[in-house]
């Protein structure tokens, strides 16, 4: 009897320490994140800083189109529309340096998991590998064949988009773009063989895109790609990795140098309120700590902080804050494993959570290591919902300071390695860590209510605010001296307020192609977006009533 009471005791007591924790959590989600904090971590990636990174070009106090946010979906945006039209004048603003949110924090990619909750947040480290087979079943099972495949071709045309432009702006080397083996690797048997079965559901589906992978059992895993001999199994095919910061801040210093006139970019310089049209003023009206700026559009891209401005979108678009590191490789695994930045890794060690890592090209040839959300317990609660990134998750940052020589095993990774002072470190000023870890930070995501990317034009009920009279859509400028401007063609969709946010750890596989479908939206080309887009990412009111966050997560667990 005395054994009953106790356990009854244990459950009582671990059912209110939940509810407690979930009573937290549900205030803070109802919180706004406000803007970014301005002293926040360093990360790794943003050193050496760009040129443009604190760029203070003096803004015009009427734009045609605002964007707020300066990582890869506003950068996106901005390329995809001057690409097509250049008259368009256009002012991005940023609360902080240039490229200083999830973009340079994490770029990340992620894998998902059925049967455990959703770890996205957590995926980073300049991983440009989709969700494939991983959630492949879910999606045909919830949006039907032919929009699942749809959606896996959305995310593989990622890595071409990138390598392509990274080619045609010359900064193909800069950026570091370039094609790697990537590698799930399992140390349970357990999520080994689930892996293997949506594997086999993906590959019946899409065999020419599932072509490149490869599954290799216990023994022929370790001896073969210097894992360690405590793995049961590793599921490998092609994948992408890239330098985030450094695409995107070379893009926009090209697009800032190709439309002087025309593109300004604001930093420190956040929008701190969007004002409806008035009588007086019927456009838009973006204030700033800087002065005000009057447009037609206005494009959110700022991700875990969008619903600063976007109230209604809150427990829709969730903050959350993750941790990233980097860490010198130990003196033998280049030669046997990570084969200095050709792989890429997933490290899945049971059914809940997993880390990830790639490799830099150059320098010590760093290793991004990230994940370690389910190893840090009730500490793991406090990050979602939190924008605070001026410090990290210390008991994550333990985790990743100390796993990789497990994942490869000891005799694959060999000694430490001496740290040295690169080209890079010189430039860039930072005394990093002398040991493993050189670097640990944090940064903010955006997790989506219902797992996916949410794009397109923002209704006015999520935006709480009317739109400008469509009389007031920009038009081609007059030509000819006296001619008015009224005539010409329309430039653009009518006014309104436009998204692309929420990619729920997924950035480098959704952002860069919704950022493009959007310029295509606000551009009236609803054609040029029909054949490659998933409608299932297109905002509305519907699909926000639906998004429910407890209910996705329910679904994980």
């Amino acid at each position: 009897m005395g054994s009953l009471i106790s356990r009854a005791k244990l459950l009582i007591g671990a059912i209110y320490h939940l509810n407690k924790a979930l009573d937290v959590l549900s205030r803070r989600l109802k919180e706004s994140p406000g803007i970014p904090i301005p002293n926040p971590t360093q990360p790794f990636w943003t050193i050496p800083k760009s040129n443009i990174s604190a760029e203070g070009k003096t803004v015009p106090q009427h734009a045609d189109i605002v964007i707020i946010g300066s990582g890869i979906t506003g950068a996106s945006f901005a390329y995809n529309v001057f690409e097509q039209e250049t008259s368009l004048r256009i002012v991005m603003l940023e609360a902080r340096d240039i490229c200083s949110g999830a973009t340079a924090r994490y770029a990340s990619t992620s894998h998902f998991r059925h049967d455990s909750i959703d770890h996205r947040l957590c995926r980073n480290g300049g991983h440009i590998n989709p969700p494939l087979y991983h959630d492949y079943s879910e999606l045909k099972e919830q949006h039907g064949e032919e929009i699942a495949k749809k959606m896996i071709h959305f995310r593989l045309a990622h890595f071409r988009e990138l390598m392509s432009i990274a080619k045609a702006e010359d900064i193909f080397e800069l950026s570091q773009v370039r094609r790697t083996e990537n590698f799930d690797v399992h140390t349970t048997a357990k999520t080994f063989d689930k892996a293997k079965e949506e594997l086999a559901a993906w590959q019946a589906d899409m065999p020419i895109e599932a072509a490149s992978f490869q599954v290799d059992e216990g023994v022929d895993a370790s001896s073969k790609f210097g894992l360690s001999s405590e793995v049961v199994g590793c599921i490998h095919g092609d994948g992408g990795a890239i330098h985030p910061y450094r695409f995107v801040t070379s893009l926009l210093s090209r697009l800032l140098d190709r439309n002087p006139h025309n593109f300004f970019i604001s930093t420190h310089n956040p929008c701190t309120e969007i004002e409806s049209p008035t009588s007086t003023c019927p456009f838009y009206t973006v204030h700033t700590p800087k002065g005000t700026i009057t447009t037609y559009h206005v494009i959110h891209a700022t991700n875990g902080w969008v619903s600063h401005l976007l109230s209604p979108l809150r427990e829709k678009i969730i903050p959350a804050r993750g941790t990233m590191s980097a860490q010198r490789p130990g003196t033998t695994l280049n030669t046997k494993s990570t084969l200095t930045g050709e792989r890429s890794y997933v490290f899945y060690s049971g059914t809940l959570g997993y880390d990830y890592l790639t490799q830099l090209p150059s320098g010590e040839n760093e290793l991004m290591f990230g994940g370690g959300w389910a190893s840090a317990m009730d500490a793991a609660f406090a990050d979602i919902g939190t924008v605070d990134d001026s410090q990290y998750n210390w008991p994550v940052a333990s985790h990743l300071a100390g796993a990789l020589p497990f994942y490869f095993g000891a005799e694959n990774w060999g000694r430490e390695k001496d740290p040295e002072e690169t080209e890079d470190d010189k430039k860039g000023g930072v005394k990093w860590g002398s040991g493993r870890t050189k670097a640990s930070w944090s940064g903010i995501l955006g997790i989506s209510a219902d797992g996916l990317p949410w794009v397109g034009r923002v209704p006015t009920k999520l935006s709480g605010r009317s739109e400008p009279s469509q009389s007031c859509t920009p038009r081609v400028p007059p030509k000819e001296v006296g001619e008015t401007i009224s005539g010409g063609p329309l430039l653009t969709s009518p006014p309104g307020e436009w998204i692309s946010a929420g990619y729920t750890g997924e950035g480098m596989v959704h952002a860069w192609m919704s950022g493009k479908a959007l310029a295509f939206m606000v551009l009236n080309d609803e054609e040029g977006v029909r054949e490659w887009f998933p409608e299932i990412l297109r905002v509305s009111e519907k699909r926000w009533k639906k998004a429910d966050i407890v209910d996705y997560i329910s679904r994980r667990l």
